[in-house]
């Protein structure tokens, strides 16, 4: 099945899926090399216990490095990395070769049974230009998702590991943003929870010159801390794609610290762990 964008929205309309015990999850680049073995043991665990995790991944910090190795120069745009086709390949090398490889071995190692793929593989992530293409280059918004093939995956006994690089129907591929492509995954399957683990405790405010966790935020409080600057940065884009799911079908997005023990179980459980991100409250 192929999912497509209906009137600006993600549909999974009709989907056989087993969302109440599926969920993505979103793993950050800065943060996979701080992530335990205890973190993969948890994920084999979850999988050995009937709950499927559907994995979307990021790697900014090793392209970077890579890229400078190369000799390659690179710049943000609003978030978003600069795409030239020189870059691109090495996006591409990182994500879809050394990252992913090392996520599906570690969870192997650790008792689990994975599979890597990147968008590209089975038209699994269908992308397009974002609008403003000249400024960021190879830079897609995603357009469809194959969702048969991430279902065909799990129902083989096995846990998606998904590298961001979209795929244009002219075949260009597309520098996709991880959380864009996570909270893409996750409205067309239709899964209740999406996690996103980070190397931080949840969205912070300070209050009272103290910086504290916000345990439950809505879509439009997210929306006003980005105006007036309290969510900034890297944080922009987890957040915007947290909202993007909220507003299909998935019931809340929960930013967590992938350091703390059991995180995954804590959040499944219904733990107040992280933030919380809600359509109301």
């Amino acid at each position: 099945m192929r999912i497509v964008l209906e009137g600006g929205q993600l549909s999974a309309a009709g989907l056989g899926f087993g969302a109440k015990r599926t969920f993505v999850m979103k793993c950050g680049g800065s943060t996979l090399e701080q992530l335990p073995d205890s973190f993969y043991k948890d994920l084999a665990d979850l999988q050995e216990n009937g709950t499927q995790p559907v994995i979307v991944h990021g790697g900014g910090p090793a392209i970077s490095d890579n890229l400078g190795k190369l000799g390659i120069e690179t710049h943000f745009v609003n978030g978003l990395r600069y795409t030239s086709e020189e870059v691109l390949d090495v996006v591409e090398m990182v994500l879809a070769g050394s990252i992913n490889k090392k996520i599906v071995r570690r969870i192997g190692q650790s008792g689990g049974k994975a599979v890597g793929l990147s968008g590209v593989d089975g038209n699994l992530i269908q992308a397009k230009p974002v609008l403003n293409t000249a400024e960021v280059g190879f830079v897609g918004e995603v357009t469809g998702v194959n969702a048969a093939l991430i279902e065909g995956v799990v129902k083989l006994g096995f846990m998606p590991v998904i590298a961001p690089v979209g795929i244009g129907a002219d075949g260009q591929r597309y520098n996709i943003n991880a959380d864009t492509a996570a909270g893409a995954v996750a409205s067309v399957l239709g899964v209740q929870q999406m996690i996103v683990v980070t190397d931080v405790p949840g969205i912070l405010k300070t209050v009272n010159g103290e910086k504290k966790v916000l345990r439950t935020v809505t879509v439009q409080q997210i929306e006003d801390m980005i105006q007036t600057g309290e969510i900034y940065g890297g944080m922009i884009p987890k957040v915007r794609a947290a909202v993007a799911c909220i507003n299909g079908k998935v019931n809340e997005v929960v930013i967590v610290n992938g350091s703390e023990p059991g995180v995954l179980g804590k959040v499944l459980a219904g733990e107040e762990i992280g933030t919380k991100i809600v359509r109301m409250q």
